[in-house]
């Protein structure tokens, strides 16, 4: 039974057949479930301690702002150095941060100023080491066919993190409290890092020339290749814009937790886990696919879904709808991430991947600390609701604008995957 088990899982899913992905697949779903359970705790504990959904959207934007300038630089470190090496650096610092958060929570002493040094701490760490696991995935499947199986289950790896993380954040709060929170990240931290040290990867060329100078010339040719090439342009434009507007409601949580919805941690803990549950359904099918075709018009369809189901939270007043409409909004966000991913991993040239991939993060988070400021400081004028229904309407306008870019991205696909295309000239100009 358990060979039939394993086989049929290796035959669906091949890019488990490699141990060095099963390795980085298990230490990363823990290590980013207990990331998205200090976030939601840190977001929490501010609401709760002030009030205030100024300073909420000010956390986020601190937390998110140093991915904003150190996203782009990670990528030109992960095209010149060993990738494993970079996140294993990281990995040392994160768990470094996270026992001292844990012992000044148990000590009584984590008030607001210090909650927001350890959110800008993290966004310096997630700026370091998220484009490195993006380009890094390439690097731990044996056989290259089994990319695109390995680049969807980790957009399913990142999705249960979301879930795992802050569910049981939630509970933790409830029952414990966040000091229970914080040390389910510092053990999470070091079981990450116990299986990147055992895998055993092997050596790539360097593409990037190790003068200082040059890294400012790699950095430019990275946003050169991207500007060129028009479908991967658009594919990063529109995870920008779903990251600043399909994004807004996450910063809001709290407050429809705590003042619309009328619940406590528990409620938070779901709320913020509930998207996870589309974002996990929306993964494994993508891990299915053997096509990378198609993929684009999944991308155009999901910002309306994201819009109508912004709409629709933004008016519940039941916490089962809410979160029901949450996992169909979460659901949607991630395909549209995990499709651009696919397409982009799958055709990037090697020597650019890390740059490329950098840039590709930088659209996805480095949108999020004005997305987090903007939404709440709109909400302290007209309200979260109101909030959450401007950055709806705003998605089903990016789903039109994205629509009219399809001739062009499927032209694109069908050239870099040797099919059949009369207008593969116009993917880049």
């Amino acid at each position: 039974m358990k060979g039939w088990l394993k086989n049929n899982i290796y035959l669906h899913l091949p890019a488990f057949q490699s141990r060095n992905f099963r390795l980085f697949f298990g230490g990363q779903t823990l290590s980013l479930s207990g990331t998205f359970m200090t976030q939601v705790t840190i977001s929490w504990l501010i609401y709760t301690q002030t009030g205030s959904a100024w300073l909420l959207g000010l956390n986020g934007f601190l937390q998110f702002l140093p991915t904003l300038v150190l996203a782009p630089f990670s990528g030109v470190l992960s095209d010149r150095w060993s990738k494993r090496d970079l996140l294993i650096v990281v990995q040392v610092l994160g768990t470094v941060a996270s026992l001292t958060l844990t012992t000044l929570s148990f000590l009584g002493l984590a008030n607001f100023w210090v909650l927001i040094i350890f959110s800008i701490w993290g966004g310096l760490l997630k700026g370091l080491d998220m484009p490195v696991r993006y380009a890094i995935v390439i690097e731990t499947v044996d056989n290259r066919d089994h990319l695109n199986n390995a680049i969807a289950l980790y957009s399913a790896m990142l999705s249960t993190s979301m879930l795992i993380g802050p569910a049981i954040g939630g509970l933790l709060l409830a029952k414990l409290g966040a000091n229970y929170c914080f040390l389910y990240d510092s053990l999470s931290y070091v079981v990450a890092l116990l299986t990147l040290i055992s895998m055993r990867l092997r050596p790539t060329p360097s593409h990037i020339s190790t003068s200082g100078s040059n890294t400012w010339q790699k950095l430019q040719e990275g946003f050169s290749y991207i500007y060129n090439v028009v479908p991967i342009r658009a594919i990063l434009l529109l995870l920008a814009l779903n990251g600043l507007f399909g994004s807004a409601h996450m910063a809001l949580l709290p407050i429809f937790a705590s003042d619309i919805l009328k619940g406590g941690g528990d409620t938070m803990g779901f709320l913020s886990s509930a998207g996870a549950i589309g974002s996990v359904i929306g993964c494994l099918y993508l891990s299915l696919r053997q096509r990378v075709l198609g993929l684009e018009k999944l991308m155009a369809l999901c910002p309306a879904i994201s819009g109508i189901g912004l709409i629709a939270f933004a008016i519940s007043r039941q916490v089962w709808l809410s979160l029901l409409i949450l996992a169909v909004i979460g659901g949607a966000g991630m395909l549209i991430v995990s499709c651009g991913n696919t397409i982009v991993q799958t055709l990037v040239e090697d020597d650019k991947r890390g740059r490329v991939m950098s840039l590709y993060s930088l659209s996805i988070i480095g949108t999020l600390p004005l997305s987090s400021l903007i939404a709440g400081s709109l909400a302290q004028y007209i309200g979260a609701p109101n909030t959450v229904i401007a950055s709806g309407i705003i998605c089903l306008l990016e789903s039109i604008w994205f629509a009219r870019q399809l001739p062009l991205l499927t032209s694109w696909i069908k050239m870099k995957t040797n099919l059949p295309n009369n207008l593969s000239e116009a993917a880049t100009h």
